[in-house]
């Protein structure tokens, strides 16, 4: 007798035997119902539900990466310089300039530093572009003479 043998003669629990379902035949039951049903019901309530406006905020690493592409430009300088120097490479440079990829914090501050601009600077500009959007006036907190000891070439 082999283990298969042994095994097919073994009495298991009703619930357990082939075809059975906790007493219940595992044959799928009449679904006529169910098939013969209207099927406009889901799509019409569907169009009941009034849609939701996108909101006219714009995306973050799309903005972040028109402030580096235009800060990159202002200061003369190649992707290929700028990848060099932020040991990111060029193609990922180039999706993040073109708000494909979202940078890293880490990948910022290497991309920062390739620029010679102040994570805060770029990040400033950012957010100014974004209030400009929104239309929110939003106060200055740093002080002049701070932001006069930065050397930074606005960008426009």
């Amino acid at each position: 007798m082999n283990k298969t043998d042994a095994f097919s003669n073994m009495k298991l629990p009703y619930a357990l035997r082939p075809g059975t379902s906790l007493g219940r035949s595992v044959r799928p039951a009449n679904r006529a119902g169910v098939r013969n049903a209207p099927k406009k019901r889901y799509s019409e309530s569907m169009m009941r539900i009034p849609p939701v406006a996108k909101p006219s905020t714009p995306v973050l690493r799309h903005e972040l990466g028109e402030v580096l592409r235009q800060l990159r430009q202002t200061r003369g300088l190649t992707l290929r310089d700028v990848s060099a120097k932020a040991r990111v490479s060029l193609g990922y440079l180039s999706e993040v300039e073109r708000g494909q990829k979202e940078a890293s914090s880490e990948l910022l501050a290497s991309i920062c530093y390739a620029l010679e601009a102040p994570v805060s600077f770029v990040l400033h500009e950012v957010a100014d572009r974004i209030a400009a959007v929104e239309g929110v006036v939003v106060p200055e907190l740093v002080p002049d003479e701070l932001l006069d000891s930065i050397d930074c070439a606005p960008i426009s």
